[in-house]
């Protein structure tokens, strides 16, 4: 199983235009982020390789695992660490192949055999959400709580990474069903001080470990 961190953090440039996808990379590493994912619904596809190329550099240089969420394509010429695939994005046994075995396949799941699929298939880790209400994501589906979290955790032998509606007030009852971590958008993001949200948020994170 390839290594990922336990803090996530998901770039996001629609929900706020303040910061850059590279900036907030840079600004999530500094306040302690050690995973970064691309998200970019849209646009050129030969802006968002060098945008990747970019973000790729920026986490390399701090040792931090660099992925692109659905995009296969931008993942391979960005040289990222790995991809995060949803259930109905690229398959990832076939992305697998691709990528080879040395690169991080994440796979999203909002029900436990959505779960079980991810593992069958050969996902490294498994971002498991809604865990709470969440307006990052418009097809979120419902939430699980902590409870289905558990479930879940209790069930699938990969590192469960909780997304959705993660705050630093509910990081410890989310950590205290098992989660190997979270992953963010909003929660750093959205803020002014996305270092010192990113902060705040590991430094809850490591006192729930």
């Amino acid at each position: 199983m390839n290594k990922i961190g336990r803090l996530h953090l998901l770039t996001d440039v629609v929900m706020q235009s303040r910061f850059s996808h590279e900036e907030l990379a840079r600004l999530g590493i500094a306040g302690g982020a050690d995973t970064i994912q691309l998200r970019e619904k849209g646009g050129s596809t030969r802006r968002m390789i060098e945008v990747a190329k970019s973000m790729a550099s920026v986490c390399r240089s701090s040792q931090v695992p660099f992925i692109v969420n659905d995009r296969i394509d931008v993942a391979i010429a960005s040289d990222a660490d790995g991809v995060h695939l949803g259930q109905s994005d690229f398959p990832i046994p076939l992305a697998r192949e691709l990528l080879g075995k040395d690169k991080i396949i994440g796979g999203s799941a909002a029900i436990l055999e959505e779960a079980r699929i991810c593992l069958a298939e050969g996902a490294d880790y498994v971002g498991f959400g809604p865990v709470y209400v969440t307006g990052s994501k418009e097809d979120a589906g419902p939430v699980s709580g902590p409870k289905g979290l558990k479930q879940v955790v209790e069930t699938i032998p990969l590192p469960i990474i909780a997304i959705g509606g993660i705050t630093p007030e509910n990081v410890p009852e989310v950590m205290k069903a098992g989660a190997y971590g979270i992953a963010v958008i909003s929660a750093v993001c959205c803020q002014i001080d996305p270092e010192g949200a990113t902060r705040a948020l590991r430094e809850v994170l490591e006192r729930s470990l």
